[in-house]
């Protein structure tokens, strides 16, 4: 489905978060409200729109630190999967599951759940300009999946990423992941056996 949105991006902290910002006229659904959160409001009015919802990828402390303050001053929609949601410093207003959408000022955005880095990482898929743009949160980089603490968790995540991303996407889909560069699905998915080789 295409969005009549536009992408903007901004990098916050030491850890080099990336927050992804959906703009559509006046509001903003921001991706990870990771750090510095009078900057990421800043950063949306900048852009002449409020925050409106905001979704989080994913438990981890260092793309969650700004979650409250931002929830607190913009009283945005907080969406994130079931999965990890209980372990989140903001309550959760919209639980996802995987294969469901999110629905954000009259929009649809189809979810993917991907597990092994946290007990579920949420993707969210946007069509911008007739291409389609994965925001992955730390599941997926340039080179390898996200981190796992042990082999089990591991093959979790590869499964998920192998058979949610690689298996759907066309190569031309857009990947941003929570830190650093972006790359396309087309680039990483010659290295997925390559992956499962190496154990990580």
């Amino acid at each position: 489905m295409s969005h009549d949105v536009t992408l903007r991006s901004l990098s916050v902290s030491e850890m080099d978060n990336n927050c992804y910002f959906l703009f559509a006229g006046d509001r903003a659904l921001l991706i990870d409200a990771a750090d510095d959160a009078d900057r990421l409001i800043s950063f949306a009015a900048d852009h002449g729109a409020t925050i409106t919802g905001v979704v989080t990828t994913h438990r981890h402390w260092d793309h969650v630190r700004a979650l409250p303050d931002v929830l607190g001053k913009t009283g945005a929609t907080h969406y994130s999967s079931s999965l990890d949601a209980p372990a989140l410093p903001a309550d959760v207003d919209v639980e996802l599951e995987h294969g469901g959408t999110l629905d954000w000022e009259g929009r649809t955005f189809s979810v993917v759940v991907l597990r092994g880095h946290t007990p579920g990482g949420l993707c969210v898929e946007a069509t911008i300009d007739g291409t389609t743009h994965l925001f992955v949160g730390d599941s997926l980089f340039p080179g390898g999946v996200g981190k796992t603490n042990g082999d089990d968790d591991f093959r979790r995540l590869l499964c998920d990423v192998s058979t949610r991303v690689f298996d759907v996407y066309p190569d031309d889909t857009v990947i941003h992941p929570g830190h650093g560069k972006g790359t396309t699905v087309g680039e990483e998915r010659p290295k997925l056996q390559e992956w499962s080789e190496r154990g990580w």
